[in-house]
């Protein structure tokens, strides 16, 4: 009997969800719902979101002039099987 009586007292995940949007979605301080079926456009979609939200000003500075890059002669590169890479992934 217990069991059944907490199932109906119990409210669903959506249910509450879908309640909790109701009384705290308002223009000041919106809910924004981000549609992750797919993962990594869903984070970069949130990122991009996220960023467009604050204000900036463009701070690049301009090209560095740098000298000609000198050659050391005594330099060797390390034999590349004595190397330990990161595996290329992509």
């Amino acid at each position: 009997m217990a069991c059944g009586l907490s199932s109906r007292l119990i409210a669903s995940p959506a249910t509450t969800q879908a309640l909790m949007f109701r009384y705290t979605d308002i223009k000041h301080a919106p809910w924004y719902v981000v549609d992750a079926d797919d993962k990594r456009r869903a984070r970069l979609n949130c990122i991009a979101h996220l960023l467009s939200l604050i204000d900036y000003e463009d701070l690049t500075p301009p090209p560095l002039e740098l000298p000609p890059r000198g050659r050391h002669e005594s330099y060797v590169r390390p034999p590349l099987d004595e190397q330990t890479f990161v595996p290329q992934t992509y």
